[in-house]
């Protein structure tokens, strides 16, 4: 699954720390969704979506979409 969450964190000039603590994950968490190495948990999605204020749509999306 790709995702736009680095660019969101790097817009809010956030740490991935940062956002981890505010999700309550590890950094290293954030740093493998970023590196597309890890889809998150449907739960997770909806604090990252929550935390960035939008839907989980605008973060995360198909392989094929473009």
């Amino acid at each position: 699954m790709r995702n736009d969450l680095r660019e969101r964190r790097d817009r809010a000039d956030m740490s991935q720390a940062d956002l981890a603590a505010a999700v309550d994950v590890t950094r290293q968490t954030i740093n493998s969704i970023e590196r597309e190495r890890y889809d998150p948990s449907l739960e997770l999605a909806f604090k990252l979506a929550d935390h960035f204020d939008c839907r989980i749509e605008d973060l995360f999306f198909p392989e094929s979409a473009d």
